[in-house]
């Protein structure tokens, strides 16, 4: 009886050991690829995010990375090569979940022509049927930034524009035009068709309203990101 003991309390001593010890390593969590390219491209615009995406503000305890600014032209060879891999990874089949649906949609709103933005917009509705409602609004933001770059008015009213930087791309095949142009302030959210949607449907998509709208415009031109840029509780 006592041999049976001693082998019972050994047989547990050794389970206890292995248990802790696989309790003590630490687990390394696997980041998805398409995660990895949406993380780079927000660090390119100064968002502080964690290795898995989420938000982080610095702190004298937690290390942070500190994104710099990063020029124009190396800013968009970037978002070039951004959008080749995800590409890649679309044709691979590996773009599956809500969660890469809505990173895929934000690296191709950062493209340079309206079939980025369309694709971006596909990819933003996929991975609302999947269940991610954070991408209503990037479904309406790439919407507008489409249909602005074929010459159409925005309709959900998402796109804040430099007046200057708007005439050059309205312009950009009419050489004469842009010499001829003398330098704007000011930011615009024109050409925009405000009585397409209603203000319900645009709180829907995560859009604020026409009101609010107003209100976002005015802290832009005084230099400041407003606060209102989202109804409360959404998220993007």
């Amino acid at each position: 009886m006592i041999c049976w003991q001693k082998s019972l309390l050994l047989v547990l001593s050794m389970f206890e050991v292995v248990f802790l010890h696989a309790q003590g390593e630490p687990s390394k969590v696997q980041i998805r690829p398409m995660r990895q390219i949406y993380v780079q491209d927000q660090r390119d615009r100064g968002v502080l995010l964690s290795d898995q995406g989420e938000p982080i503000k610095p702190s004298a305890t937690t290390p942070t990375p500190s994104p710099e600014p990063v020029a124009s032209e190396l800013m968009e060879k970037r978002d070039a090569e951004r959008r080749q891999r995800t590409r890649d990874l679309l044709s691979a089949g590996e773009v599956t979940t809500a969660q890469d649906f809505h990173d895929a949609a934000f690296v191709f709103q950062h493209g340079q022509e309206g079939d980025d933005y369309l694709l971006a917009h596909i990819l933003a509705v996929e991975a609302v049927i999947k269940g991610d409602a954070s991408s209503k609004w990037i479904s309406a933001a790439t919407l507008d930034r489409f249909l602005q770059a074929i010459g159409h008015p925005q309709v959900f009213g998402t796109q804040y524009l430099d007046r200057d930087y708007l005439f050059m791309k309205e312009h950009k095949g009419d050489p004469q035009a842009l010499r001829d142009h003398k330098p704007e302030t000011g930011m615009t959210q024109q050409p925009y068709n405000v009585d397409l949607i209603p203000d319900q449907l645009r709180l829907a998509f995560c859009v604020p309203d026409l009101a609010q709208q107003k209100t976002n415009l005015k802290d832009f031109e005084a230099g400041q990101y407003p606060k209102g840029i989202l109804p409360p509780g959404c998220t993007r």
